[in-house]
């Protein structure tokens, strides 16, 4: 049972918003004008009517004590989830009191979190009363899985050919056939079934529009795509691990298979990435037992945003289970015993010369890894020429910041919430630099989300 005394903070609730216009138009909704019988209940719900420009006021409600994050209801025509209203109605909740009061719930809100609360519980009486009788038929998934991997093979010969055609020709004819070569290839591999080429291969395209070295970058990047490429097509060979590793990289499906973990599990990090076809939302979470970093993958189809939501800053308490390949970070969430609830533990944090050296641990186990997930204890924020960077309080040692973290309001929110002074950053450190995701003051004080 949530209890709502436990408030959260604009940020956290801001968070939750599926874009820039939905936040700033849910801030302007999050004071007590336009709403009206506006309550709370000790089961975690918040109600109230918020006035339109109709004759009838819109009735929106959020269940916060959904394990997986709050749901919301709203009978505005809007299809963004959430959409202003539920966002205006959480910031009140979150910053005033009197405005969203103990009570009993209205009947239309009562009706939809009892609905909702049902079908939960019917699906989890369902799925524990399934029996491997009821899976598919095991060979006939043997035979689909044997022909999509010579489906697979055949695209990593073909692309281990184009590769060679590339560099006989020199990496100069890159840059003259333009990102059409690279696409036709991608959509080869997709033929293939082999989405995780595919989506390296469009990378390659990009890349002699880059500025200078752009050969290089290029000549980098095919060499790992090589070496992935040989990594499938010699997998027997590969120990248990990377095996699986390259399976993943491939994009060949696996299923979380991990033991698995319970932990409180802090939300360091909430991003979503977007193209045509699918939105990806990343959320870190870090164990305060287990001391593990690992990572919840959520998807939402045609520009919709992805369901769970965990705003930073918040904790719950879950079982995961971690996704096959060597050091991978990926789990699926299982069991929660509890909602998200604010918390105020941090992660534990290291200096950046351990930080780089994660990285490098990694890359044994994942050539191909883009970053790792690392916390920052003690650094400060500073300019580095035309570029910034995170510079140990400790130590004479920085981090340079990656070019899309520089581009990005949230460096600015570092800067300020540093001031000069050593302040704690969560992000990911790769071959890039390193982008921050939240940080907090040395004091006390909440998390600060920097995405």
């Amino acid at each position: 049972m949530t209890q709502l005394g436990a408030r959260w903070t604009a940020d956290q609730v801001l968070a939750l918003a599926p874009d820039a216009a939905s936040r700033k138009a849910g801030s302007k909704l999050g004071a007590a004008g336009p709403w009206s019988e506006a309550g709370s209940s000790d089961e975690g719900t918040v109600w109230g009517l918020c006035k339109g420009s109709g004759s009838k006021p819109y009735q929106t409600v959020v269940d916060i004590a959904d394990a997986a994050g709050p749901a919301y209801k709203c009978s505005c025509p809007s299809r963004k989830f959430p959409c202003k209203h539920a966002l205006g109605l959480l910031l009140l909740w979150a910053a005033d009191d009197a405005a969203v009061p103990p009570g009993q719930e209205p009947e239309w809100a009562g009706q939809w979190t009892a609905g909702r609360r049902r079908r939960a519980e019917e699906k989890k009486a369902g799925a524990g009363s399934r029996t491997p009788s009821g899976s598919a038929d095991p060979e006939a998934a043997r035979r689909r899985a044997e022909r999509r991997a010579e489906r697979v093979t055949s695209g990593a010969v073909e692309l281990e050919q184009r590769l060679a055609d590339l560099l006989r020709g020199g990496l100069a004819t890159a840059e003259q056939s333009g990102y059409g070569l690279w696409e036709e290839t991608a959509a080869r591999m997709v033929d293939a079934q082999a989405q995780g080429l595919a989506g390296r291969v469009r990378e390659l395209g990009a890349i002699p529009s880059t500025g200078p070295g752009w050969p290089v970058r290029l000549l980098e990047e095919c060499a790992l795509l090589h070496l992935l490429g040989q990594g499938w097509l010699r997998r027997e060979r590969l120990p248990d691990g990377l095996a699986a590793t390259v399976r993943s990289r491939m994009g060949l499906p696996a299923s979380a298979d991990g033991p698995p973990l319970r932990d409180r599990w802090l939300v360091l990090a909430q991003y979503d990435t977007t193209d045509p076809r699918l939105t990806t939302r990343r959320i870190w979470l870090h164990g305060a037992d287990s001391d593990r970093t690992v990572l919840l993958l959520s998807y939402g189809a045609a520009g919709r945003a992805p369901e769970l939501a965990l705003p930073v800053g918040l904790a719950l308490e879950a079982e995961v289970s971690a996704y096959p390949g060597a050091g991978q970070p990926r789990v699926a969430l299982g069991e929660q015993f509890a909602p998200p609830a604010p918390a105020a533990i941090r992660p534990p944090g290291m200096t950046t010369s351990r930080a780089a050296a994660r990285y490098g641990d990694a890359l044994r186990d994942d050539p191909w890894l883009e970053s790792v997930p690392v916390t920052l204890d003690r650094v400060v924020p500073a300019p580095d020429g035309d570029s910034w960077q995170l510079a140990d309080a400790d130590e004479d040692a920085a981090l340079p910041l990656t070019p899309a973290a520089r581009s990005r309001p949230g460096l600015w929110r570092l800067v300020a919430l540093s001031g000069g002074a050593p302040v704690r950053v969560f992000g990911e450190y790769g071959h890039q630099g390193f982008t921050p995701l939240t940080a907090w003051p040395e004091g006390p004080g909440d998390a600060v989300a920097l995405c």
